[in-house]
């Protein structure tokens, strides 16, 4: 197998990261679907309700967070003003609103892989939601201090119902794991163009002071800004690959998923909130900047938990 062409070493290794990250995310998605068609969304949705007065938000956009947390930014963004008319809504309160599912969407699938590469599901998954929660009321108070942005929203697009039956769901699938493969090898390929380079060490350079704060070792950076620009599923995924040749340790890889947990896909999620109407500093400033703290502080108290507390409660080496 060393013998191998440059091209098919290339491909094999983006087909092996590729079956692992199939392997999770197929049977979640399916099991996500099944529980959307029996009604989990509306069972979880009073859950949050409570939550959405603590945050200024009407009590209908529960159901869109919960939507949002199963199914991912698009999820959430089609229920948003399917419950609620954009007419009804603030400019703060799509602000806060798009804060809560950039923090928090599509765990069953995304926290599968984060678990896959060892950290513990639970309180990864909590991270997210309490991340989510924190930010959105901080910026809540922030706007209901100052009466910044408590005018009505202008949305650049207000997206459609999207009821599919199994066959579009079955078709969508397909299309989005044959991108994922896509994806994966230009990640693998550019990954390994860019050590040849020296752009690794130029970026763990540059990343430095960050890493510093959030105690992220240098040898996770590279992955860990695939995550935050591209998404926590490429992200994690090769910080699978690469917690499972040892060339990270246990508590790099678990404040790696922690920081990506919280901030990821910068792009394109950050992308889709702002056309529904919320403000763009607020949804990535304060998201990114929020994400740096929360990490800087997980890694201060990281620091205090020995070993073996580490690996029974919030780590699985297996």
């Amino acid at each position: 197998m060393r013998f191998l062409p440059p091209a098919l070493a290339l491909l094999r290794d983006a087909l092996s990261l590729y079956w692992v990250l199939v392997r999770i995310v197929l049977p979640v998605m399916v099991l996500t679907r099944v529980a959307i068609e029996l009604g989990v969304v509306e069972l979880l949705a009073p859950l949050f309700s409570p939550l959405m007065a603590l945050l200024g938000l009407p009590p209908e956009l529960g159901i869109a967070w919960a939507t949002g947390v199963l199914t991912g930014v698009w999820g959430g963004a089609v229920a948003l003003f399917a419950l609620v008319p954009a007419d009804q809504l603030t400019t703060a309160q799509v602000t806060v609103f798009s804060t809560l599912i950039l923090f928090a969407h599509a765990l069953p699938i995304e926290q599968r892989i984060v678990q896959k590469a060892g950290p513990g599901l639970v309180v990864t998954s909590l991270s997210r939601l309490l991340g989510g929660f924190l930010c959105g009321l901080i910026l809540h108070l922030i706007f209901q201090a100052t009466g910044w942005l408590q005018d009505p929203v202008v949305p650049h697009w207000v997206p459609a119902g999207s009821e599919t039956g199994w066959g579009a769901f079955a078709l969508e699938t397909a299309e989005a794991l044959g991108w994922m493969f896509v994806i994966l090898l230009a990640l693998v390929i550019l990954m390994r163009l860019m050590e040849k380079i020296g752009v690794m060490r130029w970026l763990t350079k540059a990343l430095s002071p960050v890493l510093r704060l959030t105690g992220i070792g240098p040898d996770a950076a590279p992955l860990t800004m695939v995550g935050l620009l591209l998404g926590l599923s490429y992200g994690g995924g090769l910080i699978i690959r690469e917690a499972r040749k040892g060339h990270l340790g246990a508590r790099d890889v678990f404040l790696a998923a922690m920081f990506m947990g919280l901030c990821h896909s910068v792009i394109e999620d950050t992308l889709i909130v702002v056309a529904l109407g919320a403000d763009l500093t607020s949804v990535l400033v304060g998201r990114v900047v929020f994400s740096i703290l929360a990490v800087a502080v997980i890694a201060k108290c990281l620091a205090l938990v020995p070993d073996r507390r580490f690996f029974r409660y919030l780590f699985n080496a297996a």
